[in-house]
């Protein structure tokens, strides 16, 4: 008897197995093949120079040390991170209260599917077409501008895209009109899975909504926001779209808003695939590491917390 139900068990597995193989197909082809091809052209010269393609020769950890001995990568390292923050910091705070709004039964707020549609709609847009948007809205000629000066604030037009600051500033808030609405669904969903008796019995006990929301409500969707950090972490990192259409390419005003997939582009558009490799590979090793140290920090201050 006890074979028979082994047998079966062994059998219902079987199916598992196989309802598995398309996705590890695609991971291997699509994944794990190219991760692996990367990191062996990073330990090559290989590259095209003029209609002569040079390489592959080994060169080890050369290209490694090539780029580490850049100071241009350090600045395009500063200069994402930078932006990432520009447009994380509010995005999540803004989340964080729209989502409160969104969850508390007590203010029966109306047409909640309507206004949940309308923060999301972003995120469907395509970032390319976003960025052509705001470039068209703040040149030199455009309409931003125009109203500036109709209004007295300007003589002149404000070179938006000419200032360190407010180009930044400009690829920060695009990433934060088309992130905040997926933030917003992901805490909302952590906040609605909260159980309501916990704020009945913090309500009776005389706490405040501000004490409910930083005593009970934060600590309890801490996993949905270690989550939103490292997603958003990673998205940073891989920054490229916005300001590559923003600044044309050029990473301008003085290289500024140049992010470390923009740099990484430029050696894969010259066919520089060794330098590129590496690149790829310190990104890779970047994003790993700073996920850890999150995951590593918020976990010990959850265990402090149930200590």
């Amino acid at each position: 008897m006890i074979k028979k139900k082994t047998a079966r068990v062994v059998r219902y597995n079987r199916w598992g197995y196989i309802f598995l193989i398309p996705f590890v197909v695609v991971y291997l082809i699509f994944q794990f093949i190219p991760l692996a091809t990367t990191i062996y052209n990073s330990f090559f010269e290989l590259y095209q120079s003029g209609l002569t393609k040079i390489g592959p020769n080994f060169v080890g950890i050369e290209n490694y040390k090539t780029i580490l001995a850049n100071e241009d990568i350090w600045t395009y390292t500063q200069n994402t991170f930078i932006m990432w923050i520009i447009g994380f910091i509010p995005q999540i705070l803004l989340s964080l209260l729209l989502g409160a709004w969104f969850s508390d039964p007590s203010l029966r707020l109306k047409g909640q599917r309507f206004f949940k549609t309308v923060i999301y709609l972003p995120n469907l847009i395509m970032a390319s077409a976003f960025s052509m948007l705001f470039f068209t809205l703040f040149s030199d000629g455009g309409p931003v501008n125009n109203l500036l000066i109709q209004a007295g604030i300007f003589e002149e037009p404000y070179k938006f895209l000419s200032n360190v600051v407010s180009t930044r500033t400009l690829v920060g808030s695009m990433n934060l009109i088309m992130w905040f609405g997926n933030t917003t669904i992901l805490l909302m969903a952590g906040m609605m899975g909260i159980d309501p008796a916990l704020f009945e019995s913090a309500q009776v006990d005389g706490a405040t909504s501000h004490q409910v929301f930083y005593r009970i409500t934060l600590p309890l969707i801490r996993p949905i926001l270690v989550y939103t950090l490292i997603t958003s972490l990673i998205g940073g990192i891989q920054m490229f779209d916005v300001p590559q259409i923003l600044t044309n390419g050029s990473g301008n005003p003085v290289r500024s808003s140049m992010t470390l997939i923009m740099f990484l582009n430029k050696h894969l558009y010259s066919k520089n695939f060794g330098l590129g490799g590496s690149i790829s590979v310190l990104l890779f090793v970047i994003t790993a590491l700073l996920s850890l140290l999150v995951f590593k920090m918020t976990t010990k201050k959850n265990q402090e917390a149930g200590a």
